[in-house]
């Protein structure tokens, strides 16, 4: 088993921080929350209804998350950020890529939004493709923001800049957080440690 007796309650609205040791159970736990896994057993509930009974395409619609190994596709820079959304939200793209600290950035491509990138991002520096997934995470202005070490690989400006946007976007938002940064989690509701895929 990844994760052994764990008992957790994630309020509504609150940051809540996961840490701990690489290999501890971060990120399975948060695998599970958003339905990429499927618990061996046990149940995850949101108040009191078992998150299975929630359709997995509702559910998705409501989450935003940024993985460590999330995804950029061959495609323009706003279908990256947009996925599949036909009528786009131009006010809630601006806003998205402020927070994520890369619009100025986007605009001085050679197409702007249009400018094409490779698959996986190729054309962009680690750091622009993590601030892109942060930007689509942020788009569809999710119920529920899962964030794993979504600053880890930016410098200490931009990572600066981001968190403390982002503590504005968290307000009033049901948010999980996996960092190894302090400056990431000092604000968070609770922290919550694990070791050896359990809850210490």
């Amino acid at each position: 088993l990844v994760l052994r007796n764990v008992f957790m309650s994630i309020p509504e609205g609150k940051v809540t921080a996961i840490v701990g040791n690489s290999g501890s159970g971060k990120t399975t736990l948060l695998k599970l929350l958003l339905r990429l896994y499927n618990p061996s057993f046990g149940e995850i509930l949101i108040g009191n209804m078992n998150i299975n009974s929630i359709s997995l395409r509702q559910w998705r619609t409501k989450c935003g998350c940024v993985m460590q190994d999330g995804k950029l596709f061959n495609d323009t820079v706003i279908n990256n950020i947009v996925l599949n959304d036909n009528d786009i939200d131009y006010e809630a793209l601006k806003q998205a890529t402020q927070i994520a600290n890369i619009s100025s950035e986007i605009e001085a491509m050679p197409q702007g939004y249009r400018t094409m990138i490779g698959e996986m991002g190729r054309g962009l520096s680690g750091g622009q493709r993590q601030r892109l997934l942060i930007a689509r995470a942020l788009y569809k202005n999710p119920d529920y923001l899962f964030l794993d070490e979504a600053t880890n690989s930016l410098d200490a400006i931009n990572e600066q800049k981001i968190v403390s946007a982002l503590n504005n976007v968290f307000k009033n938002r049901t948010v999980v957080v996996i960092a190894h940064r302090l400056s990431t989690i000092r604000n968070a509701d609770q922290i919550i440690v694990m070791n050896m895929g359990m809850i210490v």
